[in-house]
């Protein structure tokens, strides 16, 4: 292996690369602990929300993907609540898919369903809120500051872009303040 100044060549070229997104050093691991449970793209675990649609990723979770002898006609098992299984049931071809859409081609053959309770005292109990948290209110002073930077606008959409802009610049910058 070639020596630079400094280290191995190796070495050296890494540290050209600089950092790294986390998501990159991740990866292979994700893939893995992924691969175990069937599921050859993990999109359809990170992304479900957004492969059949928050409402019935609300009430669902994938769980496994079983393939069978021939490694064509896979199933997929879903986790639901008991309450949500016969609405779930009825929206399974359309589920269905969705999710060969992700994949690109017709995996998935069947969808099993598996009811689990919605609370329990288990620990690790499946969570079925996706919704994202809204958003708090912004703080008057920052609303104000924003309006102030976007009053000479006369483009509405533009204006208001500006503002959100401005808000959320002000507020980053405050929050950081307060941690320091």
């Amino acid at each position: 292996m070639k020596q630079a100044q400094g280290g191995t060549y190796q070495a050296k070229i890494r540290r050209l690369r600089g950092f790294e997104a986390t998501s990159n050093l991740l990866k292979d691991r994700i893939r893995t602990a992924g691969e175990t449970r069937g599921f050859a793209v993990t999109r359809l675990l990170t992304a479900w929300a957004e492969i059949v649609g928050v409402e019935v990723a609300a009430i669902t979770r994938p769980v496994k993907i079983g393939y069978g002898k021939g490694g064509m006609g896979a199933a997929l098992t879903l986790l639901t609540t008991s309450s949500n299984a016969p609405m779930v049931q009825m929206q399974l071809p359309v589920i269905k898919e969705k999710v060969n859409a992700c994949y690109g081609y017709a995996a998935i053959s069947r969808i099993m369903l598996t009811q689990t309770a919605p609370t329990g005292f288990a620990e690790g109990q499946p969570s079925f809120t996706h919704a994202p948290a809204p958003k708090p209110a912004p703080d008057p002073a920052i609303k104000a500051e924003a309006e102030r930077a976007a009053e000479g606008v006369h483009d509405n959409a533009l204006r208001d872009a500006l503002e959100s802009l401005t808000q959320n610049f002000l507020s980053r910058a405050k929050s950081q303040r307060g941690k320091l």
